[in-house]
């Protein structure tokens, strides 16, 4: 059986897509693959400079653009000042295991960043998008039994662990609603998830812990796949004719490493209740809320 690739690609001249931290690992992986193919990629990165240097190593047509996950304010200048078509939003960026922190607007840092940034960048650039919208979740969704309702901030009792797998849920979560809402109103946009196993990035270094970064740091060498492998299962969910809400990782032992399929999720990510009620309480905080009216 024929392993998929990037070379298997489809032709993506004249299409936009604009890719979330995408100045180093799994997101430039994804931003190269995107530009050999022909698609123009914008890379919505935090460090300008950094993206510039990420943009010199990307085929083809691309451009960079500040945008801060962990700034509503710079979501917001960055929607406003974004007037073309994007074909595919694949919101990448995330934050993984820091120190206890807030975002500018006072929210955990991981729940605020890999969840609410993205939640309101995807509402505010939707009208502009014509194919679809790709979240990078993890297998780590697992790890947690729900979203901490009465404080998804953690105040007073954090646990990076247990912060990032409840973002990494709400990815899941937030895929699954906003097909719902995709579905309901009659938009051929399709939103999907991703996942890329056990990759060596950069992501693992940013852990409070030192030790946890240095036990990862081995895991890299040993067990990790690279990151062009693990962007794979993005490319893969942006790129390929599947259903709404569908979620894609590597067909390996344990979804760690391998070629990209379908893969399933836990129950708690399956729950379309949670995924309404976690809507409701993300649009609340973000103060931005789903565009489209019910059969447009």
């Amino acid at each position: 059986m024929t392993r998929w690739s990037s070379e298997q690609l489809p032709d993506l001249a004249g299409k936009t897509v604009v890719i979330t931290g995408a100045n180093s690992g799994l997101g430039l992986e994804t931003a190269q693959a995107l530009g050999r193919a022909g698609a123009h990629v914008v890379l919505a990165v935090r460090d300008v400079a950094k993206g510039d240097r990420a943009a010199g190593s990307v085929p083809g047509s691309a451009e960079v653009r500040r945008l801060d996950l962990g700034s509503l304010a710079s979501v917001r200048e960055f929607s406003e000042t974004s007037n073309d078509e994007i074909s595919v939003l694949i919101n990448n960026a995330g934050v993984m295991f820091p120190p206890e922190g807030t975002t500018q607007d006072g929210f955990e840092l991981q729940f605020g960043t890999n969840h609410l940034g993205h939640f309101a960048l995807t509402n505010l650039l939707l009208p502009q998008i014509t194919d679809r919208v790709v979240t990078v979740s993890s297998a780590m969704h697992r790890s947690v039994k729900g979203i901490r309702w009465e404080d998804p901030n953690f105040t007073g009792a954090y646990d990076p662990q247990k912060a990032y797998g409840q973002s990494k849920l709400a990815n899941l979560l937030f895929t699954l609603e906003l097909q719902r809402r995709l579905a309901e109103a009659g938009s051929t946009v399709r939103a999907t998830a991703a996942h890329p196993g056990y990759s060596a990035t950069n992501l693992q270094s940013h852990a409070g812990n030192a030790l946890l970064r240095r036990l990862m740091s081995l895991s890299n060498l040993v067990v990790a796949q690279s990151a062009q492998a693990g962007a794979l299962p993005t490319l893969y969910a942006a790129t390929q004719d599947l259903p709404g809400a569908s979620y894609v990782g590597p067909d390996g032992p344990f979804e760690l490493r391998g070629s990209p399929t379908l893969v399933g999720r836990s129950q708690a990510a399956s729950d379309p209740e949670a995924a309404r009620r976690l809507w409701t309480l993300s649009e609340h905080l973000t103060g931005t809320t789903f565009p489209l009216p019910a059969g447009s």
